[in-house]
């Protein structure tokens, strides 16, 4: 019998897949980012209307970040300023690991087609953690089901109420939104062109 969970990190996309796909746990993970409390807080919401069996993961990475996600400079490599190197593989990892031990049979990552911007956002890299996942003892799909679609095309695909994807927290560098980091403009553009308020 399949069991799904989904990487529910209390942005738009993942609430809005959460409500399109009706898996029957969400992990939120606080690796050390500063918005972390915001995301718990959004995520538990969300999964307290939609009845979906929620984990909180805690483990504290904030040493390992750079970026806006950690209030420190961004690493001389960076392609954005909120880049956290392996960020997603680190993530999935931990959600596969919670995942394990409550026999989840496949984990589902919010991305969507823009967040091919990094190299950890795009088909191909979840395509390989995928192969890696079912290499290793437990064989748990890691499945993207929105990677060919823009955050609005998920959001109307999904038919979510705004009264619930509203909840979203998308800033990268606060609790409260900051308004000037990509995932403030991220979310204002979506509102805009979708008309949600």
């Amino acid at each position: 019998m399949s069991k799904k969970a989904i990487l529910l990190s209390g942005g738009m996309d993942s609430i809005a897949l959460a409500y399109w796909k009706k898996p029957s746990l969400a992990f939120t993970i606080d690796y050390g980012q500063l918005p972390a409390s915001k995301e718990i807080i959004s995520s538990k919401e969300v999964t307290n209307i939609l009845g979906i069996e929620h984990h909180i993961i805690s483990v504290n990475c904030a040493e390992l970040g750079s970026g806006d996600l950690v209030g420190k400079g961004a690493a001389a490599i960076s392609p954005s300023t909120e880049w956290w190197p392996f960020r997603n593989q680190l993530l999935i990892t931990f959600a596969l690991m919670k995942a394990i031990t409550l026999e989840v049979n496949e984990i589902m990552v919010g991305s969507v087609k823009t967040d091919e911007f990094h190299s950890d956002g795009t088909k191909f890299f979840y395509d390989i953690m995928n192969q890696l996942s079912n290499f290793q003892e437990g064989k748990i799909s890691v499945t993207c089901p929105a990677i060919e679609m823009t955050t609005s095309e998920l959001i109307s695909v999904s038919n979510i109420p705004k009264n619930i994807l509203l909840w979203a927290h998308s800033c990268h560098k606060s609790a409260i939104p900051c308004g000037n980091c990509r995932g403030c403009f991220k979310y204002a553009n979506v509102v805009s062109e979708l008309n949600l308020f």
